[in-house]
């Protein structure tokens, strides 16, 4: 009977080009080493889609199986499911394991011929399972374990000049979707209709500006009416009529990377109490851009645009926190929960992060002017300000079809 392994290498192929240089993937690595060091972790055994991601270039699709990666002072191993071959291994920075399936735990084993046992492990609590972790103290038996999401959030809050670049031009596509809509929408048409010319466009764009790069998750929310009142409400198939609220959502993701652009607009005409909301939304929004300068914390920023809608008597309309972090994530993985523009979060703005403004007033049904009003502009953090990277207009001069 033949022998079958555990695990092994399947180095099938040349390796691929990543989103970043090695250059970038080892400046990660080298400040990941530097947390370890500080907190006596001898390794790091992640399991998250964003951590794999962000210091290894390698994005895995589950699908029902366990994905890792190993830090150690001296290497990098990604530890893949048979059923994706080599594909792991070209899509990494480092070194790659594949584990069979004929057995089960072999991922464990596969982790375990990288940590050896008695080690101070470092892991996420944030998204091991408790499945996971028993499985981890019985296999590699560690010395002790660390938390260490918190630290690699912090770390991936702080944009590199190539990270910035990359979601420069995820904000450049997400904008070449919000056109696309703008020219799909009509009165009869669906919201699925409409969301998938914006989807197309961008799916396009990203083809032609990254030729090397694999394709997946872009997607498109747009609503209308009622279906307007929840940032991430499923698109539908509901027809537009006439003098419709709608809501434009685009989301490229350009190799985990996650941009967006949020738009309120109207078909045909707006009314009076509509439009009243929405440029009282639209000023809050050019506010709060305006207060997100290094210095400043997202606590202070926050409140200080409710004041500003309090003033107005809107501030009951909103319904969540004002920006957020961009990065490796997307809407199943990844959030920077540190950098929120929330009244619980007092982190203080610093040059290079980037980060959303994006105020959202909902009107209940029945009310005048009902409906959601939503704008999003993502913005560069520098030394002496902030950078607006969104350049699709916002507000009732463009955006009533």
């Amino acid at each position: 009977m033949t022998q079958r392994p555990e695990f092994y290498r399947f180095h099938n192929g040349e390796k691929a080009a990543l989103p970043f240089a090695a250059s970038e993937y080892d400046a990660r690595l080298a400040g990941l080493r530097s947390t370890m060091k500080t907190l006596g972790v001898g390794a790091c055994v992640f399991t998250s889609m964003h951590n794999i991601a962000y210091y290894s270039g390698f994005l895995y699709c589950s699908f029902g199986r366990p994905y890792g990666l190993v830090v150690t002072a001296t290497d990098s191993v990604t530890i893949s499911a048979g059923i994706d071959a080599g594909q792991p291994w070209r899509r990494c920075h480092g070194d790659n394991i594949t584990y069979t399936d004929w057995q089960r735990d072999n991922f464990w084993r596969a982790i375990l011929s990288v940590t050896g046992t008695g080690q101070v492990i470092g892991f996420e609590e944030d998204h091991l399972t408790l499945q996971g972790m028993a499985k981890l103290d019985a296999f590699l038996m560690p010395k002790s374990k660390v938390a260490v999401n918190d630290a690699t959030m912090h770390q991936r809050m702080h944009k590199s000049t190539a990270e910035i670049a990359l979601i420069r031009e995820g904000a450049r596509v997400a904008d070449v979707g919000g056109y696309a809509i703008k020219d799909a929408i009509k009165q009869g048409v669906r919201e699925i209709d409409v969301a998938m010319a914006g989807r197309d466009a961008m799916e396009a764009e990203i083809a032609r500006a990254f030729p090397d790069a694999e394709y997946r998750d872009t997607w498109v929310w747009f609503q209308s009416g009622l279906n307007t009142d929840g940032a991430h409400n499923p698109v539908t198939a509901r027809v537009l009529e006439r003098g419709d609220i709608l809501s434009l959502n685009t989301f490229p993701m350009i190799s985990g990377y996650y941009t967006a652009l949020e738009r309120t607009l109207f078909v045909g005409e707006v009314d009076a109490a509509s439009l009243k909301v929405w440029e009282a939304n639209v000023a809050t929004h050019e506010y709060g851009m305006s207060l997100l300068k290094p210095g400043a914390s997202c606590s202070e920023i926050t409140h200080k645009i409710n004041d500003f809608l309090q003033e107005r008597d809107l501030l009951q309309y909103r319904t969540f926190g004002y920006g957020h972090s961009f990065g490796v994530l997307s809407h199943f993985y990844g959030r920077e929960a540190g950098l929120e523009l929330r009244e619980d979060i007092d982190t203080v703005l610093e040059p290079g992060m980037v980060i959303s403004m994006e105020p959202m007033l909902t009107i209940p049904a029945g009310q005048p002017g009902a409906g959601g009003y939503r704008e999003h502009d993502i913005l560069v953090v520098h030394e002496d300000g902030a950078e607006d990277i969104t350049h699709y207009p916002y507000g009732p001069g463009f955006n009533v079809v």
